[in-house]
């Protein structure tokens, strides 16, 4: 844990008063107007600098040249099938990637927008792995200002006029706006889900403005955190002596970003609705028969505020309201006419048209006064349709149901509701806010990380709908399949897990499916059948919840390994990701280790022709946790990742017993427990085979079969090889508290011929080599070497080694991979030789990863090394967030080079801060675990060496736990 005064004399990251006077602040000091001391600040008229990609040296282009021609026609052929590679380096987008950033729109799960520092919105995600970075301009805040006398008037966009193309004289579109901000006096401060837009006498010298951004990101909210609506909150103050008219104006485009807005056949309705809330909505019409989007902007009307709309208006010079009519009229009287609304449903949008609509709120601040004025956006996209053709209902229908009218309900219960969400997350916040013992820069890059959760690509669906559309799917592939069929399946009985196969007809196949649906026989489970040809994939059926525990049922959530790599749950990144759902959102974390403990269970038999050596093998093997749960038709077909084969890799295995078991010591959730323990058990009986030498490690072959995915690796290596042992460990534990004692004895008796073995090979008297081959890198200095003690640490296990090893190896990762790179103010490099200099062996030896080094940094808090673990850490505060960084914030990247070029933006590793968090604050249930090794309770018995099932002792468990429904045993409790 964190020292007392560790930190107490460190200086702030900015003092807060640098960029907002005193003054200013504290007339903003009522209804959360002022942002927090802690929130990460941005000058407005800051250069959003253009950031710089990484490229490949010529020796890694010449070893990747077979690799680089078969990635191009793999993405070619998925081109030609209309669908999108999950790794495609050869497109680029026409939107360089900039350090323009800021907080995104929304709960998670249901589409996302971003919001740049500057105001702009971009980043479009509303069709599930599709990204539109370009930002749409028209949609906009606006300000119009005029004071008694009528000599002091102003009209001006909120966001400083710095983009390519505006303020061009006599356009018909947004150029003919005001684009006169400069953007001196204004800051932004973020502090996710939240930030502030402080216009500190812009473009009014004698007006201080507030635009407050909300959304419902709540920890342990499972229904709020769902919605997709963000509220806008200005509070006006009038440091004048004359009383102020103000309009603000909210613009929004019928667009989902790209050239979206072009498309046709788009419709603008206003509303006036309940509470004073009126606005219009924007019902848009999607491409390639992907499900419609609607949406709404609204603002709230109150006895001070006054609201009117434009339902429509275009951009060119042929539309009836242009934008520059649209926005004379506000300059003249600051609002619109109250019949528009009654003006009903707008005409659909020709092909090369676009509609926008406007939502003006108007009212009078007297000298000295304050006011405040709300707006709201909501989208409303019920449907998640999959490129293959899967369709399903997204969490927040649950409660919104599927109308496209929903929009509508979503926008006047974000303006009813915000206030209590503010208070939910100021709660959740403050704690760590208000803990003196941490660094500012740490606070609000920690919950700023958590961008990831809504901007990262996320859908959340709703389980009993998806069960219905499921089964409906089904019932489809069996009326128009009449061909014989592969299956396996799995048998768990109280003897052995055994794999057989058979062939059967499709009238067989919708027996056993409806089978799967009623089996409640503790005795076999049979796994869902394969199809064949074009229906020939793995069904992963999808439960009913417990109907006494439907409170308990949070849908199924997926997210992205990163906008650029489109593969939805990335094991191996989850790995260090998975963290900050643990701790926020325990319920979808425990659900997604169901889903990877179904697909452990399963097997895809198609082929696949593996990108890196050319070879082919099958999707999915049984009892090899895949690498992610799909890209085109998540659940139904896992392994979009085909550059290696994955069945082969040694890392993906013990990860996934490593997290069931942390997650398991958590929660202490029971029905979890059983719940996953047949896939644990398979998982590591599967690795077995790697086992060589029966020395009990696993070998690596000699290829990079690791999350590494360049870095070949040879023989023993410390960061797999760490990963087995912690995880035999951790199966010897859950086995013994599952009652399953002889599992537990064979995991034991592993460890102990394992552990000496490992020391024995990669020790070197400082810290664990990177392998025990001979190749020039064997021995490098990893900075993920202890991802296993990691691990083990953060489940409350005794330690995988002697403290003076693990202290040795963890000081030398920040001596050397820490301290070496420009004086430790970038993180740590993942490779370093013991001479000092960076291993360069390859792409990703020589780069530092972001959330590699938070890993790094939480087994350094773990292992009381805390002041080297915030100065590690904070390397990559300095290089991603800081003003003299790179410009990272909101989009962080997997990694850098030491000369600060980036790869793949926006992507989920760097979530593993909240491993760090997670070890300055273990769960309760960890802290108050019985102190007594756990590996001294298991007594390992003469015939412990041969496998065994014993059952019993999990069924008792079960059978306590009152196992619900979704339970891989069905027990008949």
């Amino acid at each position: 844990m964190v020292s007392g005064n560790l930190f107490h004399c460190r200086k702030n990251s900015w003092p807060p008063e640098e960029y907002i006077s005193r003054t200013t602040l504290q007339l903003f000091d009522f209804d959360s107007a002022a942002p927090p001391e802690q929130a990460w600040r941005r000058k407005l008229d800051s250069h959003a600098n253009i950031l710089k990609e990484f490229s490949v040296t010529f020796m890694e282009a010449i070893k990747m040249v077979r690799l680089g021609i078969r990635l191009w026609s793999y993405v070619r052929e998925e081109a030609s099938q209309g669908r999108k590679a999950p790794i495609d380096p050869f497109t680029r987008e026409s939107c360089k990637p900039s350090a323009s950033q800021g907080v995104p729109l929304g709960g998670m799960g249901s589409g996302s927008i971003s919001r740049g520092f500057r105001g702009e919105f971009r980043q479009w995600q509303i069709i599930p792995g599709i990204c539109e970075p370009s930002p749409v301009m028209a949609n906009q805040f606006s300000i119009f200002i005029s004071r008694d006398g009528g000599n002091k008037n102003f009209a001006s966009v909120l966001a400083p006029g710095q983009h390519e193309g505006l303020g061009k004289a006599g356009d018909q579109g947004i150029s003919s706006w005001g684009w006169n901000l400069n953007g001196q006096h204004s800051t932004y401060h973020a502090l996710f889900p939240r930030a502030w837009t402080i216009y500190d006498g812009e473009p009014d010298p004698e007006l201080k403005i507030s635009c407050r951004q909300i959304s419902p990101f709540i920890p342990h909210n499972y229904r709020d955190s769902s919605l997709p609506t963000a509220v806008f909150v200005y509070t006006l103050v009038n440091t004048g002596r004359e009383r102020a008219k103000v309009s603000l104006l909210f613009t929004w485009a019928n667009s989902i970003g790209g050239i979206s807005h072009l498309s046709g056949d788009h419709v603008n309705e206003p509303f006036i609705g309940e509470d004073g809330v009126s606005g219009v909505l924007l019902h848009h019409k999607t491409a390639k028969g992907n499900p419609p989007v609607t949406f709404s902007i609204a603002a709230c009307e109150t006895q001070n505020v006054n609201v009117t709309v434009l339902p429509c208006f275009g951009l060119s010079e042929g539309s009836c309201v242009t934008a520059k009519d649209m926005w004379g009229r506000m300059v003249e009287d600051g609002q619109f006419d109250r019949e528009n609304f009654s003006s009903g449903r707008s005409i659909p949008s020709s092909p090369g048209e676009t509609v926008c609509a406007a939502v003006s709120a108007s009212t009078w601040v007297e000298p000295h006064g304050k006011c405040t004025v709300a707006f709201a956006l909501a989208w409303s996209s019920p449907k998640v349709k999959f490129s293959k053709g899967s369709l399903y209902n997204r969490r927040y229908t649950k409660f919104y149901g599927t109308s496209e009218r929903a929009a509508l309900d979503l926008v006047h219960d974000a303006l009813t509701s915000y206030k209590r969400w503010e208070e939910e997350i100021e709660n959740w916040q403050s704690p760590i806010l208000n803990d003196e013992r941490l660094p500012e820069w740490y606070k609000f890059t920690l919950f700023n990380e958590l961008y990831f959760l809504v901007a990262g690509g996320t859908v959340w669906i709703d389980s009993p709908s998806s069960t219905s559309d499921m089964r409906n799917d089904q019932n489809q592939l069996v009326e128009v399949e009449n061909t014989d069929v592969k299956v396996t399946e799995a048998k768990v009985d109280g003897r052995q897990d055994s794999v057989f196969e058979h062939t059967t007809t499709s009238a067989e196949l919708k027996d056993k499916d409806e089978a799967v649906f009623t089996n409640c026989s503790c005795k076999d489970e049979p796994m869902v059948p394969l199809k064949k040809g074009q229906s020939n994939r793995c069904l992963h059926l999808l439960t009913l919840p417990d109907p006494e525990n439907e409170n308990d049922d949070v849908g199924r959530f997926l997210y992205l390994e990163g906008v650029e790599y489109i593969m939805w749950c990335t094991y191996d990144v989850h790995f260090y990701a998975s963290f900050a759902l643990l701790e926020l959102f325990p319920k979808i974390e425990l659900n997604i280790q169901r889903d990877f403990a179904k697909a452990v269970l399963s097997e895809d038999g198609r082929k696949v022709k593996f990108l890196a050596e050319g070879n082919s093998g099958i999707r999915k093997v049984r009892g090899a946790v895949p690498h992610d749960l799909g890209t085109h038709d998540p659940w139904n077909e896992m392994n979009a990742y085909n550059i290696h084969d994955t069945s082969k890799w040694k890392d993906l295995n013990p990860k996934f017993v490593l997290q069931v078991y942390r997650d398991f010591a958590a929660t202490r959730d029971m029905s979890f427990g059983v719940d996953v323990w047949p896939a644990v058990r398979a998982a590591m009986e599967y690795m077995e085979q790697f086992d060589r030498d029966d020395d009990g490690l696993i070998e690596n072959d000699g290829f990079p079969d690791q999350t590494y995915d360049t870095w070949t690796v040879h023989g023993v290596s410390a960061y797999c090889g760490c990963l087995w042992v912690a995880a035999l460990q951790a199966a010897a534990a859950m086995a013994l508290e599952l009652g399953d004692r002889s599992f537990a004895e064979r995991c034991k008796s592993k460890f102990l011929k394992a552990k000496p073995s490992f020391e024995a090979k990669l020790w070197n008297g400082s810290y664990f080599n990177y392998d025990s081959g001979s190749s020039s890198n064997s021995k490098s200095i990893q900075a993920d070497q202890l991802a296993g003690q990691w691990y083990t640490a953060s489940s409350g296990l005794p330690s995988l080694f002697d403290d003076s090893k693990i202290r040795s190896s963890l000081q030398k990762i920040y001596d050397f991979n820490v301290m070496k790179v420009k004086g430790g103010r970038m993180g740590a490099v993942n490779g370093m030789h013991p001479s000092g200099k960076v291993d360069e062996s390859c792409m990703q030896s020589r780069e530092i990863w972001s959330g590699v080094t938070y890993g790094v940094a939480a087994t350094m808090i773990l292992a009381g090394m805390e002041e080297q673990a915030f100065t590690a850490a904070e390397g990559i505060f300095t290089a991603g967030w800081s003003e003299e960084g790179y410009g990272y914030w909101f989009q962080t990247p997997e990694g850098w080079t030491i000369d600060g070029h980036f790869r793949s933006l926006i992507y989920m590793r760097p979530l593993s801060i909240w491993g760090m968090q997670y070890a300055l604050s273990l769960p309760k249930a960890i802290l108050e675990a019985p102190k007594i090794n756990i590996m001294d309770r298991i007594h390992i018995s003469p015939g412990s060496a041969r496998l065994s099932h014993n059952e019993i002792g999990v069924r008792k468990i079960a059978k306590k736990a009152k196992c619900l429904g979704n339970s891989v045993f069905h027990c008949a409790c």
